[in-house]
């Protein structure tokens, strides 16, 4: 690139903000590696399609010579980001936070240059911190700067508790950048307030504060609530590639505007003329979504995955090829007849019994092309059987 102004507008698109965007600049006219921090915590082994919207522009960073830390939360873990949380996190052993750990480095190479990313652990630092050194980071800010926090504020008036220990999440956040000297970190919009924190501490320090960049949320399948393991609305990186173009192509036709931006990079203006294509019947909504589910599983997985997978989806959804279905083995244990709340559940069609019930209310499980409109109905199962569930999701009894 020519210019700082230009490397600047090539880092800011597709961000929802970055602030000071003045200091961004004055670092990036030193002309030297600017230390650039993501974090995550390992509270879930996966991580999703909603990181890679961060993960990708740490590549952009990245592929401007500047050093990545993708920082594992594991000593924050324990706590566990109360961010946008209507309750306290259950706590975590140490065995799930490293499992966890071990999946999140395996899964980072598929956006980050594995070479070129630092690693670090945040135990490395906040393990070492006295009771004395604590109270002194709890003595920068006042509780009603804490508290001041929207999630927060929506618990203490729907009167659901805070445990004390939530409100240290963002100063042990915070020191990390403190730690990492960072120059520049990343996040969701809504870890604002958590990224400010680190600016705020390194400025106590007496450390050059951060520049905060924040990337817009990625709605999950559902179109409503942003991308999570928890919500059940996820595209696991992790995930099998058929299954995972499965799950792109249940979106609506609206919500596949916003993966083709956050996801493919693309501009306003080609989406635009994408969307005059839809209007004026020269380009078919199906068309378009397959072309985005193809092109998403080709950059977060690979080419030949994203071929593998259309052609799966298209013999299994479009020519009704049953035979190329997901096997499953029901366990030897499993009830015949069996409940079909149970049978979706150990199939992995489902996480909960609501669920599974929203599901069957709307008519959208068949068993062998029937559907099936009784919640409490019991199936006898047998080898061969074909159970649909939803739009994508096909299995066959082994």
């Amino acid at each position: 690139m020519k210019n700082i102004d230009e490397i600047i507008a090539h880092l800011k698109s597709g961000t929802v903000q970055v602030v000071p965007e003045e200091d961004l600049k004055k670092k990036l006219q030193k002309n030297k590696p600017l230390h650039i921090k993501f974090g995550a915590d390992p509270t879930a082994p996966d991580l999703h399609l909603g990181h890679a919207v961060v993960l990708c522009k740490m590549r952009q960073f990245q592929d401007l010579g500047h050093e990545v830390i993708f920082l594992i939360g594991d000593y924050t873990a324990r706590i566990g980001d109360p961010t946008g949380r209507s309750k306290t996190r259950p706590a975590l052993t140490e065995a799930e936070i490293k499992k966890n750990a071990q999946t999140y480095l395996e899964q980072v190479g598929k956006i980050l240059d594995p070479k070129k990313t630092i690693i670090r652990y945040n135990s490395e630092w906040l393990s070492l911190l006295s009771f004395a050194d604590v109270l002194k980071l709890a003595g920068t800010v006042t509780l009603a700067q804490l508290i001041e926090r929207e999630d927060f504020q929506k618990r203490l008036h729907d009167n659901v508790s805070i445990g004390f220990h939530e409100m240290l999440y963002p100063l042990m956040q915070g020191y990390d950048s403190v730690a990492l000297d960072a120059d520049v970190e990343l996040g969701g919009v809504d870890q604002t307030f958590n990224l400010l924190m680190g600016r705020h501490l390194q400025t106590h320090f007496g450390k050059e504060p951060q520049a905060i960049m924040t990337m817009p949320l990625l709605e999950g399948l559902d179109g409503v609530q942003k991308m999570s393991k928890s919500y059940g609305n996820y595209v696991g990186l992790w995930e099998q590639a058929e299954q995972a173009y499965g799950k792109l192509m249940s979106i609506s036709d609206e919500l596949m505007w916003r993966y083709y931006l956050l996801l493919l990079s693309k501009s306003e203006k080609e989406i635009e003329a994408m969307k005059r294509g839809v209007a004026d019947s020269s380009l078919h909504p199906m068309t378009l979504k397959k072309t985005m589910s193809h092109d998403i599983i080709k950059r977060f997985w690979s080419a030949a995955d994203a071929e593998k997978a259309q052609a799966h989806f298209e013999a299994l959804f479009q020519k009704h090829d049953f035979s190329k279905a997901t096997e499953v083995s029901l366990p030897q244990e499993t009830a015949n007849p069996v409940w079909i709340v149970d049978l979706m559940k150990t199939l992995g069609a489902v996480q909960s019994t609501s669920d599974a019930k929203r599901l069957i209310e709307s008519n959208a499980v068949e068993i062998d092309e029937a559907k099936v409109d009784d919640f409490k109905a019991t199936i006898a199962w047998k080898s061969g059987m074909i159970i649909k569930v939803g739009k994508h999701k096909i299995y066959k009894i082994k």
